[in-house]
């Protein structure tokens, strides 16, 4: 374990940087007391993925582009019917 003080350490930060990704440990110390611990970072752990896990879980359909063209058509363009419902959420133009 290597001790720099925090002035070397604003100084030859990429440098340390640099040790601390190749492994070492360093610490910063102010005023000959140390304050700081720069050290490399631990690689994290990822479970591999599962694909597929929902394969059956639920049908799309077939017409699924088709649904609900009026609806979004009237939401660009405006309702051809003014007086007709609207579903919750989406307000009449």
């Amino acid at each position: 374990m290597h001790t720099v003080n925090i002035h070397e350490a604003k100084t030859h930060l990429s440098r340390l940087v640099e040790q601390a990704a190749a492994g070492a440990e360093i610490v910063i110390a102010k005023a000959g007391r140390p304050v700081a611990r720069l050290m490399p970072l631990a690689e994290a752990t990822r479970k591999p993925r599962k694909l597929g896990i929902l394969a059956g879980k639920f049908k799309v359909p077939d017409d699924i582009d088709a649904m609900f063209v009026a609806d979004i058509e009237a939401m660009f363009y405006g309702s051809a019917n003014p007086g007709r419902a609207t579903k919750a959420g989406s307000r009449q133009a």
